[in-house]
């Protein structure tokens, strides 16, 4: 059975995810909260006010690359603003059907992570830590051994769990891959009771087509400010 829930977290995940099932994972203060930042360079307060944002100054070391997801506080002393990646956020609206056993799924494990990190960093750099692995399940698929498609989970809710690192090889596109992988993850987190949602940079139409088709629809815009202290 689903889990009733309150959708109004997903306006601001990162500090519901670490003020709940990833609190071991955070440092927080009364008003801002961060993952360690060897985990994930994601940082939040509990709401956009100058008080909050002085919060969470407190939390980071000078030269910190963090992002904030969703609306901005005023930015604190020292903060600079370094890009923006406008973002759709989508929500698996359906079950989906155990993928073809025909394509063989692992289930990586904490000695998998050098491999897990060093796809997702050549294919999607910048938001993947070497410990990023501790923030949920990830499955791959291999070819002749080699990891070749990687898809995990990130931020934990109560009642949601995000889809991420969803990426291939760019040697073994076209096979797939990608929507095997997350078929897999949503018909498991539905089993458990568990809405998957993601989010994709909002020019990804190709993504944004495949999550669609593996019905997921657009709850809103949002967006991943880099900023550094």
């Amino acid at each position: 059975m689903q889990k009733i829930i309150d959708w109004k977290m997903l306006d601001n995940p990162a500090w519901h995810a670490l003020n709940g099932p990833q609190a071991h994972l955070a440092k927080t203060s009364e008003g801002g909260a961060r993952y360690l930042p060897e985990v994930v360079p994601f940082a939040a307060v509990a709401s956009p006010s100058a008080a909050n944002a002085r919060q969470l100054d407190g939390l980071l070391e000078p030269g910190d690359a963090f992002f904030l997801i969703g609306e901005l506080p005023p930015l604190a002393d020292g903060w600079t603003i370094r890009s923006r990646l406008p973002c759709l956020q989508m929500i698996s609206e359906r079950p989906l059907a155990a993928p073809d056993p025909a394509i063989s799924i692992t289930d990586l494990t904490p000695a998998n992570a050098p491999e897990l990190y060093d796809l997702v960093q050549l294919v999607q750099p910048g938001y993947f830590m070497p410990e990023t692995w501790r923030m949920g399940r990830y499955t791959g698929i291999r070819e002749q051994g080699r990891l070749v498609a990687v898809a995990g989970e990130r931020m934990r809710l109560n009642g949601l769990n995000e889809l991420s690192a969803i990426c291939t090889h760019p040697e073994y596109t076209g096979r797939g891959y990608a929507g095997h992988l997350v078929a897999g993850l949503v018909h498991r987190q539905r089993a458990e009771g568990i809405t998957p949602f993601l989010h994709v940079a909002g020019h990804n139409d190709r993504a944004i087509r495949l999550y669609e088709k593996l019905g997921f629809r657009t709850r809103r815009e949002i967006t991943f400010t880099l900023l550094s202290r």
